[in-house]
């Protein structure tokens, strides 16, 4: 009788790229802004835009789109930058808009299928099907790595 109330759920903000949604828990995020003005930084990968003041924080901005190898974020009004904590940094990054936060089961996420292919698998911490709804969890130590390292 206990078991249904041991399962934790996981609180997880919902954002899409291209045309699957992914999702990123709530205790990473540190906010979501509307695009302001991304200053460039020379000789950074072509996924880094460039860096943000964000209420007197210098903060890095990457292309999460261009991450992943699916091209360039077309930007327009629902574009966001989701300011991501990790580590003790604070990293932005430009999806295509995000739309809503969750509760997960924590057992009703899957590891990633086999089958994913490309270089978006490597950053995938695992699959939920939330309703009709297939959210895709990202590896955000994976994802940020290079921003991270400087590399």
């Amino acid at each position: 009788m206990t078991e249904a109330l041991e399962t934790e759920n996981l609180k997880v903000v919902v954002f899409q790229l291209a045309d699957k949604e992914y999702v990123i828990p709530v205790s990473q995020v540190q906010g979501i802004e509307k695009l302001i003005h991304i200053t460039r930084v020379p000789k950074t990968p072509s996924f880094v835009k460039g860096v943000i003041n964000l209420r007197g924080v210098v903060t890095p901005i990457i292309d999460l789109k261009s991450r992943f190898g699916l091209g360039e974020s077309n930007l327009n009004d629902s574009s966001r930058i989701i300011i991501i904590s990790l580590d003790d940094m604070n990293v932005g990054v430009i999806v295509d808009s995000a739309n809503d936060v969750l509760d997960i089961p924590k057992d009703s996420i899957e590891p990633q299928p086999e089958v994913v292919g490309g270089l978006e698998q490597d950053f995938i911490a695992g699959v939920t099907k939330i309703d009709k709804r297939l959210l895709i969890l990202l590896h955000l130590d994976l994802v940020l790595n290079p921003i991270k390292t400087g590399a």
